[in-house]
Parts: C-alpha cells; sequence; structure tokens
C-alpha cells in the first residue's frame, strides 16, 4: 500500500468519540492505530458501550494487549462465554466481561494518562449517565450491559444499562471532557439494510411500504456465516434454545413449521435500528469535526472472533475520512 498523505493535526484538544455497536467495536482499534499513524493521537477519549471498552484501553496505554487478545479470541471461546439464564439478560456477562476487563487498569479513571468518560443509561430515570470518575472497569460494565443480553449494573441507587439507548456515538460527554475537536467513529452510519430478515412465508406484498428518506441505502446485503458446534458449551446453549423454544414457540421462530427470525436476531436487530436513529438525531445536534464510518455488515452483534475483519474496516474507514478532512481543508484555502 502506498504511503497516505495525512492532513495536519487540528490545534487544540483532540478527542474520539467511539460509539457502541457490539463486536464491531474492535473497528474502534483500526480507527485509532491510523490516528495514531496520522499523528492524530487522541487527547481525550469517551466511548459507548463496546466503544467504553476500547476507549478505556486507549486511554490506559493498553491498546497492544487489548488487540492481541482481541485477535486470539475464536468461535470457540466465544461460545464459551455464554453464560445463559442469567437475570436481568440472557447471558449475564461476568464470563465475557471478566476477560474483557482484565485488561484494563484496577484502579480510578483520574490515574489514566488521558481523560475518559464513559456513558451508561439509568434504567429507573431514562437519563444519560456519564461515568468520568471512579472505578474504570465498573465505569465500561456499566456502559457495556446490552439491555436483554448483559444484565444491568447497581450503580449509586441505580441499575445502568448500555450506554447506546441514549447516547450511541458520544460527541457531546467528549466535548465536555475538553475536546475542542472530535473525531468520532459510528459503527451504526450504514448498519440498517445490512441483512434484511426473509419475507414471512406464504406471502405476497408488504402491508405497508417502507418509508425511505433520501440517499439512506447501503452498499449491498451480506449474510453473517453460520458457525457449528464446535464445543459442549454449544451444545449446552443448543439444548437451552430447544427447550426454550418448545416452551415458546413463537417467540422463537417456528409456527407449524414456518421459519421466523429468532429472539437474538429480532433483540440484535432492534438493537441496531434503535442506536442507528438515536445516532442520527445527536449526530445532527452536535456533529463532530470528523466523522469515521466502518463498514463491517458482516460481523454481528457477538462476533468478537471477527476481530481482524473489524479492525481492518476501522482502518481503511479512518483513511478514507482524513482524506476527506484534508480534501476539505485545501479547499478552504
Amino acid at each position: 500500500m502506498s504511503e497516505v498523505a495525512y492532513p495536519p493535526r487540528p490545534p487544540g484538544r483532540l478527542g474520539v468519540a467511539l460509539g457502541g455497536g457490539g463486536a464491531r467495536g474492535w473497528a474502534h482499534i483500526g480507527v485509532l492505530r491510523v490516528l495514531e499513524e496520522a499523528g492524530w493521537s487522541p487527547d481525550v477519549v469517551a466511548g459507548t458501550s463496546m466503544g467504553s471498552l476500547v476507549g478505556a484501553a486507549a486511554a490506559a496505554g493498553e491498546l497492544d494487549a487489548l488487540e492481541a487478545w482481541a485477535r486470539s479470541l475464536s468461535w470457540r471461546q466465544v461460545v464459551g462465554y455464554l453464560d445463559l439464564g442469567g437475570e436481568g439478560g440472557v447471558i449475564r456477562g461476568e464470563r465475557v466481561l471478566d476477560d474483557f476487563l482484565r485488561l484494563l487498569p484496577t484502579g480510578s479513571i483520574a490515574e489514566l494518562p488521558r481523560p475518559f468518560g464513559a456513558v451508561a443509561t439509568s434504567l429507573m430515570s431514562g437519563r444519560e449517565v456519564w461515568l468520568s470518575e471512579g472505578s474504570v472497569r465498573d465505569a465500561v460494565r456499566a456502559s457495556i450491559a446490552i439491555p436483554g443480553l448483559i444484565a444491568p449494573v447497581p450503580r449509586d441507587g441505580r441499575w445502568l444499562a448500555d450506554g447506546g439507548l441514549v447516547n450511541p456515538v458520544p460527541v457531546t460527554l467528549c466535548r465536555a471532557l475538553g475536546a475542542s475537536t472530535v473525531v468520532a467513529v459510528d459503527l451504526q452510519a450504514m448498519l440498517l439494510d445490512r441483512r434484511r430478515f426473509p419475507p414471512p412465508p406464504g406471502r405476497s406484498g408488504e402491508i405497508g411500504a417502507e418509508a425511505r428518506p433520501a440517499g439512506d441505502g447501503t452498499p449491498g446485503e451480506v449474510d453473517a456465516p453460520a458457525a457449528g458446534a464446535e464445543s459442549s458449551r454449544l451444545a449446552s446453549f443448543d439444548e437451552w434454545w430447544r427447550r426454550l423454544r418448545r416452551r415458546s414457540a413463537e417467540l422463537f421462530g417456528e409456527r407449524g413449521g414456518e421459519s421466523y427470525p429468532s429472539l437474538f436476531e429480532v433483540i440484535s436487530a432492534s438493537i441496531n435500528i434503535m442506536q442507528l436513529r438515536i445516532a442520527r438525531s445527536r449526530l445532527a445536534g452536535d456533529p463532530p469535526e470528523l466523522l469515521v464510518t466502518p463498514w463491517c455488515p458482516e460481523i454481528g452483534l457477538m462476533d468478537f472472533h471477527e476481530a481482524a475483519r473489524a479492525i481492518e474496516a476501522g482502518a481503511e474507514a479512518a483513511r478514507r475520512a482524513l482524506t476527506r478532512y484534508g480534501e476539505t481543508v485545501r479547499a478552504r484555502h
């Protein structure tokens, strides 16, 4: 690859706002690598959900360790993290988060080399909660508690859940932490149409046409590859899933032999739609100086073993965004 001519770093404090997106959040690593390569290393880091995990590692100077571990993950290991039947979530979260969080400092946010903040949501009030003090691990644990999948976190008399419910790409928090220029990474921007559900069997046409704003398209649709049973944990998951399907067939996909979206697919798609719409609104109200939109539609919410692909997608998106930024700056002068 030929050497890229990056634009000069803007003056003042540079911040990165890393959005949520489940396993697609590994793309943040690629974005941060390119920013560093371009001389745009951030002074301030803010993150939502998976963005808070990668952001905390970056703020702590532990990005190398996180990347090495992420690239080492296999599908077998990801399945082994399934902690089924947890209170408040299909996945209780301790298994996967214990390994995720062990790479982060055990101390407080105030001890990090760079200002850092994570976004969570109060399930009791619906308010956005900024976690910029206290334990690093506790802040990330709260920010990454995906509704229905990972149990919420008790803190200061409140139940805290995934920050993507209220602020999927935390530009506002980044500015509040002192950034004068913000690079935002939105993992939902081109995701809504990534994989449509198959049409309901035995039906032609649709009840109502979809309202589609002009220009709201994507390059294409790619189905995520199906994974086979590779471990005893997966076998246990399959058995648990079959029992639950028998008890609630309408919820989990089959009515009289017809195929329906699974509960997990519905939850994942619903989260994507919700975060996409909220992010569009929030970014319109407080647009970043540079917006990076990695394209990795084939990576599902829990495909944490796809780190290499996500990291490369993030790096490519960052190079494109910086190139566009440089062209815009030159055109103004």
